[in-house]
């Protein structure tokens, strides 16, 4: 055979198992979509990092679930609360779920699904602290009522002058700016830090959410709650999961979030991991 025909049969040959690798391709399955969610990481039990770096929580344990509902991969990552909703606007990630609760500013910047759940505003001191006994002694105000409202103004009197501890750019700090003006607000990366400081009487309370307090004490944590429990008004909607504006996304988290409260596998989640039903009603 000639040098041009032994061309021609290997090009004949690489032609066909060309052909042969393309058609194989077009074939297989496409690449499963992986989404990408971001939490705190820092908010037990909602959710926390282990000591081996291991993202855990509420929050981890349903966003894995919501995936699975809308058949897509979940890759959760971990991110500063401080710029967790900044990082989704700019695109490092799809969604956040880091206790977010919707609330009416947050929604002139990022879309929210529905709630899956829910959580009040407590105080925590230190036990034997004069405030414990002082703050108004019922169990729930809502803030969006009259009468939560007359309990704020009680609660206010009591607080008036002393330091409160918030964790930074919350629902909680924003209660205390809106509604508790004359306290000495001091601001915190996370709970933890807030926590240590209360303990180490550097700070008179400190406001967080319920379960938050209550990870806190069953950790060995040196507080108690005090108080009525919040809700309503400044404290939004529920917590929710947000995502970037005109992201239909949001549609999507809301199907799945509806799926999983109707079967009962959001109940089942936060009885887990807080030894109650928190689930959105």
């Amino acid at each position: 055979m000639s040098r041009l025909a032994l061309i021609a049969t290997a090009a004949a040959v690489a032609a066909t198992i060309a052909a042969g690798a393309a058609s194989f391709a077009n074939q297989q399955p496409e690449p499963e979509p992986v989404l990408r969610i971001a939490t705190e990481g820092a908010f037990a039990p909602w959710n926390a990092t282990t000591a081996d770096g291991k993202l855990v929580g509420f929050e981890v344990d349903l966003a894995q679930d919501l995936c699975r509902r809308m058949r897509v991969r979940c890759a959760i990552v971990a991110e500063d609360w401080t710029g967790i909703l900044p990082g989704l606007q700019q695109g490092r990630y799809d969604a956040v779920m880091a206790g977010v609760t919707a609330t009416a500013e947050r929604a002139a910047v990022v879309d929210f699904s529905a709630a899956y759940a829910a959580d009040p505003a407590v105080f925590a001191v230190r036990p034997g602290s004069e405030l414990a006994g002082a703050l108004p002694d019922v169990a729930h105000a809502d803030l969006s009522a009259p009468a939560g409202q007359r309990i704020v103004g009680s609660a206010a009197r009591v607080l008036d002058g002393k330091v409160i501890a918030v964790q930074a750019s919350t629902i909680h700090a924003h209660m205390l700016e809106t509604l508790f003006p004359r306290a000495r607000v001091r601001f915190y990366e996370t709970v933890d830090a807030a926590a240590l400081d209360l303990a180490a009487g550097r700070v008179d309370a400190m406001l967080t959410a319920l379960t938050s307090i209550e990870a806190l004490r069953a950790a060995g944590g040196n507080l108690i709650p005090a108080g009525p429990a919040f809700s309503g008004g400044a404290l939004g909607g529920g917590v929710a999961v947000a995502v970037r504006k005109g992201d239909q996304l949001s549609a999507h988290f809301t199907q799945a979030i509806a799926s999983a409260a109707e079967d009962g596998t959001t109940a089942r989640l936060s009885g887990r991991w807080f030894g109650a039903d928190l689930s959105a009603k």
